[in-house]
């Protein structure tokens, strides 16, 4: 199923790409939007995990590298990878104070879990190992690839958009219509913002409930999503809106019509489901 949703993201947003480089430069910008479309899906399928931790200045955890770091989440990722019957994967730590974490990769032999300075600060270790298990949950459920690529082809339609400025004239020979950069100015990141969304929400409740089964009890998970949950507002975090959706909870807060583009449910509903898994365990 996760295939089938990869080539259509990757179809959709190159559409959106195409459509938006006509709507911008006639003839001349539906090839350039071609171009882009065909260099943004390589990248986005064997690049997007390494650009991911690139921006965010992700530093390699190994038994030689991070040390304190790899002794407190090494062995634990080690444990629960056996329980889940995963690949080891490659481990992160991202030098910011906000608490948060997220996993990406092409598959689960490629997967990759990063995880904030400010989550190990404000976690004890079964929080820790409810988070660890959420990401993993991701790989293991093969979510990972999907949320890669819109993150990536995301930035890039907004970049587009942002572009649909420089883009102001009238409707010429070629086609090119004045409103149309203003048009993708603002429908563009919308475009994203809700694909985002239908392929994000659901894909935590799994996460979560795969979190729950595998370290045993739902508790170490609720706990961990309640302090997020309130040290993420406290704290925020300087993530790129394209990204959003591949963080544990949402790194930055949006208010009024920002709510509806959400690619998270409610942390109080993802509890409440939490705590009626206790009865299933």
């Amino acid at each position: 199923m996760n295939t089938i949703k990869t080539v259509l993201l990757l179809g959709l947003l190159s559409g959106l790409l195409l459509a938006g480089g006509q709507a911008l430069g006639g003839q001349d910008g539906l090839v350039l939007g071609l171009i882009l479309a065909v260099a943004m899906n390589a990248v986005s399928y064997f690049f997007s995990d390494k650009l991911a931790l690139k921006i965010y200045h992700a530093q390699p955890v190994t038994p030689n590298e991070n040390r304190e770091v790899w002794r407190r989440i090494g062995p634990m990722t080690e444990n629960l990878c056996r329980r889940m019957d995963l690949p080891m994967p490659k481990l992160w730590l991202i030098p910011d104070a906000s608490p948060n974490a997220f996993a990406t990769g092409r598959n689960p032999k490629n997967g990759s879990v990063a995880v904030t300075a400010g989550l190990l600060e404000i976690l004890n270790d079964q929080e820790l190992e409810g988070v660890i298990a959420h990401e993993l949950g991701h790989i293991r459920n093969r979510d990972i690839l999907v949320s890669s690529i819109a993150a990536t082809i995301a930035t890039a339609i907004t970049f587009v958009a942002r572009m649909a400025i420089f883009f102001p004239g009238g409707r010429d020979e070629e086609g090119r219509s004045p409103w149309a950069g203003l048009l993708m100015l603002f429908l563009a990141p919308i475009a994203a913002l809700l694909i985002q969304m239908a392929i994000s929400r659901t894909r935590e409740f799994g996460a979560d409930a795969a979190a729950a089964k595998y370290t045993g009890t739902p508790y170490g998970l609720i706990s961990a999503l309640r302090k997020l949950e309130a040290w993420s507002k406290r704290v925020p975090m300087n993530a790129m809106p394209a990204h959003e959706h591949m963080f544990i909870v949402k790194p930055f807060s949006g208010e009024g019509l920002m709510k509806l583009f959400s690619t998270h449910p409610p942390t109080a509903e993802r509890i409440a489901r939490l705590e009626q898994l206790r009865f299933a365990l």
